[in-house]
């Protein structure tokens, strides 16, 4: 399909040119088909979160054709009050990437591979038997990647709803939280040259806080917590990680994300599909949301006229990440949130077992 001006016409219309999007459209092009993607934000864009790509991740996005520079990670560090609880990455090293540098890479890429990106909201998605538009673009598929508070998942009536008020909101279970489990999320970088090669997560009485090497002399501290959690008090509760980064330059603004739970009712609507952190979203504890998203990207396009069969691959892209990542989110939010760094410790082959399964 071809077309000009506000009347564009394309096959594959990608709301949301983070870097989910990017790897969706990137891999409509590969597909052969015509992409038109809609971001109103300049390249590149930043985001509060942890940064560290877990071996599987970085695979991923070297499958994409880009291959960003970064901090080496040999694995993942628990430690709460002197309990330590390692594992080093059994398949080879992730790494620590600048979001921005992530984004910039994947936004050239998709170029290169020959996308269109728009400077433009998705506003009034409609569709029909054949075709769907949002902000004047005809398409004969749209995939939303436009992340946790997307604005297409809620115009084509996938939000998840409450049961007892019928209102938008997350839902209980793995595709989304009852209200108690609301968390959020918030990244600075510090100027400090990095002293480990490990993601190490702090577990305080009430937050985690990962700390992710993304340069010679940069670290990334991204905290996940409650509702009106503050950078500097959560680091308060964090005595080791507070000696590390005490005196340290800040770089750039505190960011913010959240809450971080949210529920879809189904991936697929029409000629829609959810992809990404819009198709829900469980917690970023474990970090595997650019990884699961990019499998989601991937399936979505192989399934662009199968509905049934995206669900069925979205499902599988999800399982783990979702039963896992849901598993030490409720210990983590309950009265037995101060025995998980102790229980690793004592018993590192699953503690293992579990980094592994996330991490391929």
């Amino acid at each position: 399909m071809g077309g000009t001006g506000d009347d564009r016409e394309t096959d594959v219309l990608v709301v949301g040119g983070g870097p989910v999007g990017l790897a969706a459209a990137i891999e409509a092009r590969r597909a052969g088909w015509d992409v038109v993607v809609l971001e109103p934000r300049a390249a590149p864009v930043d985001k509060a979160c942890g940064e560290g790509l877990m071996p599987g991740t970085l695979a991923a996005v070297r499958r994409l054709g880009v291959d960003p520079p970064g901090w080496p990670l040999r694995g993942i560090s628990y430690r709460q009050a002197g309990v330590v609880a390692d594992h080093l990455f059994a398949g080879g090293p992730g790494r620590g990437v600048r979001r921005t540098t992530l984004h910039a890479e994947l936004h050239a890429a998709a170029l290169d591979a020959g996308a269109t990106v728009l400077p433009r909201r998705a506003e009034g998605v409609t569709q029909d038997v054949d075709t769907v538009v949002a902000a004047g673009v005809r398409a004969r598929w749209l995939l939303a990647c436009d992340g946790l508070h997307s604005r297409v998942r809620r115009e084509v009536g996938l939000d998840a709803r409450s049961r007892r008020s019928g209102r938008s909101g997350p839902r209980p279970g793995p595709d989304g939280p009852d209200r108690r489990g609301r968390r959020f999320g918030l990244r600075q970088h510090v100027r400090v040259r990095p002293w480990t090669d490990l993601v190490e997560v702090h577990w305080g009485p009430g937050v985690e806080a990962y700390v992710t090497p993304v340069a010679a002399e940069l670290v990334g501290v991204a905290v996940l917590g409650p509702p009106g959690a503050d950078l500097d008090a959560a680091l308060a509760t964090l005595p080791e990680l507070a000696a590390r980064v005490a005196g340290a330059p800040r770089e750039g603004p505190v960011r913010g994300a959240g809450p971080m739970r949210v529920g879809s009712r189904a991936r697929a609507a029409g000629r829609v599909r959810l992809v990404g952190d819009a198709s829900g979203y469980v917690d970023a504890l474990t970090g595997e949301g650019l990884r699961v998203g990019f499998a989601q990207a991937r399936a979505a396009v192989a399934h662009l006229d199968d509905a049934a069969g995206y669900e069925r691959a979205w499902t599988r892209a999800t399982r783990d990440v979702r039963w896992l990542t849901s598993g030490l989110v409720a210990a983590a939010t309950s009265p037995l949130r101060a025995r998980v760094v102790p229980a690793a410790a004592r018993a590192p082959a699953l503690y293992g077992a579990v980094v592994e399964r996330l991490a391929r």
